[in-house]
Formats: C-alpha cells, sequence, structure tokens
C-alpha cells in the first residue's frame, strides 16, 4: 500500500513540520466550518430566513449548520475508506480542497431577497460539501501524525490537529469581528461578511502546499490491505470501540459549540448585549486552547489518556451551570471568564483525543475507525447541541436548563472515560 508521489517532489518526515501541515489543514477547515455557524448566528439569519421570527431564524440558520453534520459520516465512510486503500496524505489533499471550494462558493450565494427559496437550498448544498469534506478530514490529520512514530509523546504530536477547531474558530470570529468593526452594520450585513469567505481559498493554498510536501505514514505503508470494506470492518468487529470512543467525545463537543457557538446567541439575543462582548469572548477562549490542549498532551503522556477524560468530563458537568451563572451577570469579563473556562475544559478533552482513538484500531482500518467514531460523537453531540440548547431556552426561559444538558453530556463521557481501557502504552503496529 502506497501513496503515489512525484518523483520531482520532494517530501520530508519530519514530525514537527508533519505536525505543522496536520494543524495547517485542519484550522483551514475549521475555519470554513465554524465560518459558517458564527455567520449563521450573526448574518444568516437575517439574510437567508428573513420572514422568520428572530428566535426562529436562528434556528433555521442552525438547522442548516447541523446539516453539515449529517454529511459527515457520510465522508468518514467514503474518505476513510480511501484513506486505508490509498494513503492518508491524499486523502487529506482532496478533502482540503472540498472544503476550500465549497466555502468559497458560498460567499458568492444570493440572498432570499434576491433569489427566493433558492438561496437557503443552495447554502444547505454548499454545506453538505463542507460536512462530507470535514467527515474524512480530522481522522486523517492524526494518522499522518501519530503513525509517524515516537509511540513516548504521541498524544503530544497528536494533538496539534486538534489545535485546528479552536484556531479556525479564532481566526473566523476575529475575521467576523474585524470585518464588523471597520464598517457599518448594513454593509457588513450585505457584502462583508462574504470577504471572510472567500478568504478561505488564501488559506487552502497555504495548508494545500504543506500537505503536498509530507511523506505518507510509515505504518500505511507497512499495512495489508483490508479484507473488504474498511467501514464494514469496522462496523462488524470492531463497534464497541466505536461507540465507547464517540461516547467520551460527548462533553467535550457538545460543550465546544455551547462554549464558542451558542454564546454568541444567547449574548447578542437572549441578553441583548453588543455582537463585540461575544465576539471578544469566544477569541479569548479560542486563544486559551490553542495554548493549552499541547500541555495538556505532555501530562497525557506522563499520566495516561484515562485520567484526563474523566478529570474533563467531571469539570464539565460543574463548569456548565458556573458557566451560564457567569453569562447572565451580563459583565464582560464575566462572560470571558466563562468562555475562557469552558475551552480551557475542551483543551483538556482534546489534548488526548488524537492518541486514545488512534490506539484503538489496527491499522489497516483505521482511518474508517477513528473518522466513524469522531464523526459519530459530532452527529449525535455536536450537530444538537445549538438547536436543543436554544429549543431549551424557548420553552424554559432560563441558560440553566441548557446548564442541566450539558451536564448531561459531560456524564455520558465521565461513564465512557470509567469504562474505558488505559491505551498510553499500547503499540499502534500491533493493534488488532
Amino acid at each position: 500500500m502506497t501513496d503515489t508521489v512525484s518523483p520531482q517532489r520532494k517530501t520530508h518526515k519530519s514530525l514537527p513540520l508533519i505536525a505543522g501541515s496536520s494543524l495547517a489543514g485542519t484550522a483551514v477547515e475549521w475555519y470554513d466550518f465554524f465560518l459558517y455557524g458564527t455567520a449563521s448566528a450573526l448574518v444568516f439569519n437575517k439574510l437567508f430566513f428573513p420572514d422568520s421570527d428572530p428566535l426562529v431564524g436562528t434556528m433555521l440558520a442552525f438547522a442548516t449548520y447541523a446539516v453539515g453534520f449529517i454529511a459527515r459520516p457520510v465522508g468518514a465512510v467514503v474518505l476513510g475508506h480511501y484513506g486505508d486503500r490509498k494513503g492518508r496524505r491524499a486523502t487529506l489533499i482532496a478533502s482540503l480542497v472540498l472544503m476550500g471550494a465549497s466555502t468559497c462558493l458560498i460567499a458568492l450565494i444570493p440572498p432570499y431577497a434576491m433569489i427566493g427559496a433558492a438561496a437557503p437550498a443552495l447554502l444547505v448544498l454548499l454545506r453538505l460539501v463542507q460536512g462530507f469534506a470535514l467527515g474524512g478530514e480530522w481522522g486523517g490529520a492524526v494518522l499522518l501524525v501519530s503513525e509517524h512514530g515516537d509511540s513516548s509523546r504521541r498524544a503530544f504530536w497528536s494533538s496539534w490537529p486538534n489545535v485546528g477547531p479552536p484556531l479556525g474558530n479564532l481566526l473566523a470570529a476575529a475575521a467576523l469581528a474585524g470585518l464588523g468593526a471597520v464598517m457599518s452594520p448594513e454593509a457588513f450585513l450585505s457584502w462583508g461578511w462574504r470577504i471572510a469567505f472567500g478568504l478561505s481559498a488564501v488559506l487552502v493554498l497555504i495548508g494545500l502546499w504543506l500537505r503536498l510536501h509530507v511523506a505518507e505514514t510509515p505504518l500505511f505503508e507497512q499495512a495489508k490491505a483490508p479484507v473488504g470494506l474498511p467501514a464494514g470492518v469496522v462496523v462488524r468487529r470492531h463497534w464497541r470501540k466505536v461507540v465507547l470512543a464517540a461516547a467520551t467525545r460527548f462533553g467535550e463537543n457538545a460543550g465546544f459549540y455551547i462554549y464558542s457557538l451558542l454564546v454568541i446567541t444567547y449574548v447578542t439575543k437572549m441578553l441583548g448585549l453588543s455582537q463585540s462582548v461575544a465576539l471578544t469572548a469566544v477569541m479569548v477562549g479560542q486563544g486559551v486552547a490553542v495554548l493549552t490542549i499541547p500541555l495538556f498532551a505532555i501530562l497525557a503522556d506522563r499520566i495516561g489518556r484515562r485520567p484526563i477524560y474523566l478529570a474533563a468530563s467531571a469539570a464539565t458537568i460543574v463548569w456548565a451551570f458556573v458557566f451560564f451563572g457567569l453569562l447572565d451577570t451580563g459583565n464582560t469579563f464575566a462572560i470571558i471568564l466563562a468562555v475562557s473556562g469552558g475551552l480551557l475544559i475542551f483543551a483538556a478533552y482534546s489534548s488526548v483525543i488524537g492518541a486514545f482513538f488512534s490506539e484503538l484500531f489496527p491499522t489497516e482500518i483505521r482511518y474508517s475507525g477513528v473518522s466513524l467514531a469522531y464523526n459519530l460523537a459530532s452527529v449525535l453531540a455536536g450537530s444538537l447541541a445549538p438547536i436543543i440548547a436554544i429549543g431549551l431556552y424557548a420553552k424554559f426561559g432560563t441558560g440553566y436548563a441548557i446548564a442541566a444538558y450539558l451536564a448531561g453530556m459531560g456524564a455520558v463521557s465521565l461513564v465512557a472515560a470509567l469504562i474505558a481501557k488505559e491505551t498510553r502504552t499500547v503499540d499502534l503496529a500491533g493493534v488488532r
């Protein structure tokens, strides 16, 4: 099993460069993905669902956001198949191009006022392409690093792709905040937001250049081709691992979307504060996550994956209520503290996910296994979190109803972590 590499192009096996290419790619893809989510809270509810009640319009915008998650398991199966058959590197290049192209096209969609129902329809179609691409991105990015060696620091190196989501979200929030600061609300709503989506093309070119210059993983090149469809093998023989791994992410995934996406709607719509307060809190919190994920990963290489999972899950249950208590003060510093604390917990989760998932599956089906587990959690926990949260607030009129839901997600992860076995000493080549 070998990846076809142009003989004129020099590829590299340096772990820092490989980790950098994985980080660059995931940051680009998550910039695109979260740019859509942030725009759903600020722009799409007005441009593409203008006839709805403001809260209903926001829910409809988040519904199109959730559509992207529906396509993620399909992307996990299809791109996971190619990742296990053709190679991690080539598949990652394809996912990056798909994501970048769909995001750039979103920037060109006319509003509802110009083309009617075709506008949200196009939005949904391109959102499906985004979700499909993202379904195969994370697994390959993690394996590109974890399968290159250095088992004693596997959590550290494989944590770098997980820096991509908060970094991408930070870039998305910064782009929208910057554009919103230099132009009028009318101009930003009319065309300014489109610039942020168009910038994706530049980021894609950077990520693509890096991925074209890294080598395929040694473990993939040495592995035997899987018998049958890789996803089928995963479901038949390793479904328990898929379910368990997915469950460990419930607190992390639901929390991330509430701390970084739902909070924008909560602060601006429920609390009536300015957009800048929400975006500032998200940017500070994402910065905290970017800085602390590698630090938690160093700890995970020393004490194991389970202790980090257990601590993060317990913290999720407690912080869910502290989070909304701080938000409801309406104080800017308290809101920043709330988001930063939540994303610090997310960072702890993220430091171990890459290593733990990689250590569960055999090499010949590892891409499919980790992608299915990762995206199962994204569909069940992440995609529904903003919609459920807004629905709970609409019914009960308090953020503490959302807190109870988030605490429940943390409890699922806590139970899964208690059931899971420690994998820190696992030899990736020997997993069966």
